[in-house]
């Protein structure tokens, strides 16, 4: 069966007990640690939100620029699993192609960092929905009009399963016109690139890989799990190695 790029990734990842995805800041000390049942839920309310929040669905277009994060895996699968096609534009993609904008019609949704803000206006500055992604802990402090902070709307919405069904290999899943099936090919061979294995515990930094076929499509599909630090020292590197029981680096 052809591979796809959606939600079902998760359900089919990593055992029950272990974090999925785990986020570490090594500079605040923050740490979220979350289960493949728990990433289902934040993607779902992210389906949800953009499904019944803003009324988009198959053949809607979103943009996203936010860096290799927890929220950031629930945004890009929710939308996914609701399926949008999906614009991605990381900084660093190690000759991995890269989701740009596509096309003229103006994208349905834009998803950022309060720091990108000004540089993805640049590419989508008529998005119609507007979302701001703190990557710091709790709700934005401040949020400018015409924007909404996801961390407090996406709690709005329930945790219904989106249906999968409905999204062929062949729809579209990046503005580019690139399909759910060659992503989710992709996805696999990245994976076999990085030699990633069921079980295997992937360690990510968040500096230097936002790219989300590397950090997020290719453990997922290789059913391992994953450790992002923020503000990696490399001198930290071998202990966190230890500490987080890592088989892969990044």
């Amino acid at each position: 069966m052809q591979p796809t790029v959606t939600a079902d990734l998760v359900a089919e990842s990593a055992d029950a007990e272990r974090p999925l995805v785990s986020y570490r800041d090594e500079a605040t000390g923050e740490r979220v640690d979350l289960t493949a049942q728990q990433v289902g839920s934040w993607a779902a309310r992210s389906a949800s939100m953009l499904r019944d929040g803003c009324g988009l669905g198959p053949g809607s277009r979103v943009a996203v620029l936010l860096p290799a994060h927890w929220r950031t895996a629930a945004v890009l699968l929710g939308a996914w699993a609701s399926g949008l096609a999906v614009s991605v534009r990381p900084r660093a993609t190690a000759g991995l192609p890269v989701l740009e904008p596509g096309g003229d019609r103006p994208f349905d949704a834009v998803f950022v960092t309060p720091e990108r803000q000004d540089d993805w206006l640049e590419d989508v500055p008529d998005a119609t929905h507007r979302y701001l992604v703190g990557i710091g802990p709790g709700r934005l402090a401040d949020v400018p009009l015409g924007w909404l902070d996801w961390s407090a709307e996406v709690l709005r919405y329930g945790e219904a399963t989106p249906d999968h069904s409905a999204i062929h290999p062949s729809d579209p899943a990046s503005a580019d016109g690139t399909t759910y099936g060659q992503w989710g090919a992709l996805a696999q061979e990245v994976a076999a690139m990085l030699d990633l294995r069921a079980g295997d515990r992937l360690l990510v930094d968040a500096a230097e890989h936002e790219q989300p076929l590397k950090w997020l499509l290719a453990p997922l599909s290789a059913g391992a799990s994953v450790v992002i630090s923020a503000n990696l020292d490399p001198a930290q590197r071998d202990t966190i190695v230890a500490a987080e029981q890592i088989t892969r680096v990044l």
